[in-house]
């Protein structure tokens, strides 16, 4: 299995934007669905966002019409771009990969942090 790497975590003030990435060290061209999640401090791990490899997205009630999951480039091939953010969405993110081989893979996370 694959691990991957999240990144562009960080602190945001309220309305404020962030872009996380994920990599992988294998080719991204593989995956079947990508997934973003995250587990804000005492919650459950929740799904944010998904893409699958025939270009269908899902998005949490709480991430529709402000986050965006997209495929990237070759070092960065996952994106979820955050905007309009709320002290709710303060959390660690985690990517997650399904590969067509049926393995999947989890990131170890990276912060973010909404605050005044």
């Amino acid at each position: 299995q694959v691990q991957l790497e999240e990144s562009g975590g960080g602190l945001v003030q309220p309305g404020g934007s962030l872009r996380l990435s994920c990599a992988a060290p294998g080719s991204i061209s593989s995956a079947n669905v990508m997934v973003w999640y995250r587990q804000a401090p005492g919650k459950e791990r929740e799904l944010v966002a998904s893409l699958t490899r025939g270009g269908i997205t899902k998005y949490s009630d709480s991430a529709k019409g402000r986050f965006t999951i997209s495929r990237g480039n070759a070092k960065n091939p996952v994106y979820l771009q955050m905007n309009s953010l709320k002290p709710e969405d303060t959390a660690v993110y985690y990517c997650f990969v399904n590969w067509l081989n049926g393995m999947s893979d989890w990131g170890k996370g990276t912060l973010v942090t909404v605050s005044s």
